[in-house]
């Protein structure tokens, strides 16, 4: 009868779309998008290339049907004349196999549309997905930042948090030297608790715009390369200074306060201090610190 034949067109559909994309059931097409409505969209799709494959092999498919049928009418058509003479029994019979006839070669050529369309349909499937790894990879791209972007963000930062660092150095307590190579920044509020801070610090040029600005506003600078070096070294920028330090820098910020305290004309300039208490485990200079590095 008929219905095998429309079985087997039915498993064909069905075995097409499962080796083309796998099975996959969803309520998305059912939803109602008013965006379907556009008609600029619209159009958009139906000249797109996808569309027109999808065109031409209808085209294709109807054609081949209409073919086959015509093919059978033709081959057959005496044949069915005749049966106008027949009984309706004969007739309905010689009938049904005549159809069954076109569904089998309506099958078969369809069958032969699928596996030449087959190898397509997983080609564009592919590139689809090659494009979508490449999307995914391009919005991670925006959204992480491209790198020479990035370089310049990070190069900003550094920037904008050297400016803030330098505008702590003018209301500084004392500026303590290398007298060339380093150069740290401190600052202490009495009856506020806690140790001294470390506001600034550099090297090279850093250090030098350091020095220039206590020099512009006369903050007091002291030479003193072991404690220099032990804070720029130990100390991160608004850290307290360590407990090993506090005698040296209660020697300095003394002198601070002595040199706050004179006035030119007025008696002997205080004395800086000299041979700080400097634990040779924090100053990266003392020939100690050198030899355990080297040893």
């Amino acid at each position: 009868g008929i219905a095998p034949v429309f079985v087997t067109l039915v498993v064909v559909a069905i075995f097409s779309s499962v080796v083309l994309g796998g099975f996959m059931f969803s309520t998305k097409a059912l939803e109602a998008k008013f965006e379907r409505l556009d008609p600029l969209k619209g159009i958009a799709r139906m000249v797109s290339a996808q569309t027109l494959v999808e065109l031409v092999k209808t085209l294709l498919k109807a054609g081949v049907i209409g073919l086959i049928g015509a093919s059978v009418i033709m081959h057959y058509e005496d044949e069915m004349i005749a049966l106008m003479q027949a009984t309706p029994t004969e007739a309905l019979a010689r009938g049904l196999q005549l159809v069954a006839l076109c569904c089998a070669l309506i099958v078969a050529s369809l069958l032969l549309i699928v596996a030449i369309d087959t190898p397509w349909q997983l080609w564009s499937h592919y590139k689809k997905l090659r494009m979508s790894r490449e999307d995914v990879r391009q919005e991670h791209k925006e959204s992480e930042g491209d790198p020479h972007v990035k370089g310049r963000i990070r190069q900003q930062q550094r920037s904008m948090a050297r400016r803030r660092m330098m505008s702590e150095v003018p209301a500084a307590d004392v500026v303590i030297t290398n007298p060339t190579h380093y150069a740290v920044a401190l600052k202490y509020r009495d009856g506020q608790g806690g140790a001294p801070r470390l506001v600034a610090k550099g090297a090279g040029m850093v250090a030098a715009r350091i020095r220039q600005l206590a020099e512009e506003h006369r903050v007091p600078m002291l030479s003193a390369p072991p404690l220099a070096r032990a804070l720029h070294h130990n100390v991160e920028l608004g850290q307290e200074i360590p407990a090993e330090l506090y005698s040296a820098v209660a020697e300095v910020l003394a002198w601070v306060y002595q040199l706050r305290a004179w006035h030119p004309g007025f008696g002997v300039e205080p004395p800086q201090p000299a041979n700080l208490p400097v634990p040779a485990g924090l100053d990266p200079g003392s020939p100690a610190e050198i030899t355990t590095t080297d040893s």
